[in-house]
């Protein structure tokens, strides 16, 4: 963790968020906020409701009880497209790329919100749609460079290793130039090393670009390395919440994942 780095004011609040299908209730009455310029991270056992608050957060699903708030105003019925429309990314856990086109190709969907040429400019190739399609590449070759994956191009993601992969996925969030990136257990299947490379551009992401970031991980050792602050979940409940040292010292906390509480 950056300590020397500022936190900003409240971006993102969650107040009362409750959540259920059917009979089952995957969030009950949660509450908390992200700051500008953190990395806040959401962690808890299996089935404690982390993916379900993402899908809140990015307009998949909308509770039945509570209210989100973006930059102080007041949220309503807000779908994915509207999210995005509003600055929020996000990478997921199982890889969505299209595994056929290239990485260029692949990072360049994420620009899509952001071009202003219609269709039939794009596919007549009109001077206005060559020269804003240029400039969409340039920002794709700059995030290309950051992430270290230029000798991979013109490779279709198909035939990259998981790791590099999972950056592609990273890329393409970035792409979008977000003010709030969510990221659905980036670390997911990799190796010791790859860890290592996702935890640096994480952290070169929220420091050089300043991006706002929500994780969620499993990696205990990752989360209380790069994460400011820490929402714990447990069966749809929040159980603790605050620093990585607060949380790490939280008796309901390490009850929760040694399983002593249930």
């Amino acid at each position: 963790m950056n300590k020397g780095k500022q936190i900003g004011e409240v971006v993102l609040g969650l107040e009362g968020i409750s959540l259920a299908f059917g009979g089952v209730r995957a969030l009950q009455d949660v509450s908390f906020d992200v700051r500008e310029h953190e990395i806040r991270a959401i962690i808890g056992p299996n089935g404690a409701g982390k993916s379900s608050m993402l899908n809140v957060i990015n307009g998949v699903y909308h509770p039945q009880e509570g209210t989100v708030f973006f930059h102080g105003a007041k949220r309503h019925d807000v779908n994915t497209h509207d999210a995005a429309e509003q600055g929020i990314a996000r990478t997921f856990q199982n890889i969505a790329l299209f595994k056929g086109m290239s990485v260029l190709d692949n990072i360049m969907t994420g620009r899509n919100l952001r071009m202003k040429s219609g269709l039939l400019a794009q596919a007549f190739r009109l001077p206005s749609a060559e020269r804003e399609e240029l400039q969409h590449r340039a920002a794709v070759e700059q995030i290309i460079d950051f992430l270290e994956i230029q000798a991979y191009r013109r490779t279709p993601v198909g035939r990259l290793p998981y790791g590099l992969q999972k950056r592609v996925d990273l890329a393409r969030a970035l792409a979008m130039e977000p003010k709030l990136l969510l990221l659905d257990e980036p670390m997911a299947g990799m190796n010791v090393e790859e860890k290592q490379d996702m935890c640096r551009f994480i952290l070169d992401v929220n420091d050089e670009f300043g991006t706002t970031i929500v994780l969620i991980e499993h990696d205990m050792g990752v989360v209380m390395d790069i994460s400011d602050r820490v929402v714990v979940l447990d069966y749809g409940r929040k159980i603790g919440d605050g620093t990585p040292d607060q949380v790490r010292g939280n008796q309901a906390v390490i009850d929760a994942y040694l399983g002593v509480s249930h």
